[in-house]
């Protein structure tokens, strides 16, 4: 792309928008960005250090000590917190938890979403998470907001899990995906919702690549009504 774009890919847990984000970049020649994988990092960073999940005002005052960086190593993307590649540790299923508490706090956004202006600034940018759309970016001129039913994504999660040798009962993620839904979208600091002018897309009965081939569409639509 000759010029600055920006895609925004919201969703709720499990929904598919890393895995969707990823080749939809690929295919519009432009960098994906994981926030996810950055709220993840500082997750890990309580969790080794012992801070309480349910003390946000300890989660805000260390916030700062947990510095994540974005890097792309041999043309993929690694996750680095403090220095240390934790692109693999991140995606441990209690993590997950841990993300969508830091994610609540106040603090822990704001030098996020300072440091994801930062790396996609000036560059053509496929970003998902769940304020992309609403806060992140803004301006993106393609919003997607991306779901299926929570017993998709628990599926997915399971399959996904299971395939990694990391068995976790379905009932279990279930219960997990529908307790963090309601946690993304009933907290204080930018919960998550679906932008007002961003396209609703339910991949329940979607696979992958109709998703992808989705939204390139929609991003080459707006492309080519900008020239």
């Amino acid at each position: 792309m000759s010029e600055y774009f920006a895609v925004a890919i919201d969703g709720p847990a499990a929904a598919g928008k890393s895995t969707v984000a990823k080749r939809v970049a690929r295919e519009l020649g432009a960098l994906y960005l994981d926030t996810g994988a950055m709220y993840r990092a500082v997750g890990l960073y309580m969790l080794r250090h012992g801070v309480s999940l349910d003390d946000a005002e300890g989660i805000a005052h260390r916030a700062g000590e947990a510095r994540v960086d974005v890097r792309y190593v041999d043309g993929i993307q690694r996750v680095f917190l403090c220095g240390e590649d934790v692109s693999q540790a991140i995606r441990e299923n209690e993590v997950s938890a841990a993300a969508s508490a830091v994610s609540a706090v106040p603090a822990v956004r704001k030098i996020l979403m300072a440091r994801q202006r930062e790396i996609a600034a000036g560059s053509s940018v496929v970003m998902d998470g769940r304020d992309i759309g609403t806060k992140v970016l803004p301006d993106a001129p393609v919003k997607v907001f991306l779901t299926a039913s929570a017993e998709v994504r628990a599926r997915r999660r399971f399959e996904e899990l299971s395939a990694k040798g990391q068995p976790v009962p379905y009932e279990r993620l279930l219960e997990e995906i529908r307790q963090r839904d309601h946690n993304d979208a009933t907290r204080a600091a930018s919960p998550m919702v679906q932008a007002a002018d961003a396209q609703l897309l339910d991949s329940s009965d979607m696979t992958v690549e109709q998703v992808v081939a989705a939204i390139v569409a929609m991003a080459r639509e707006k492309m080519e009504g900008r020239r």
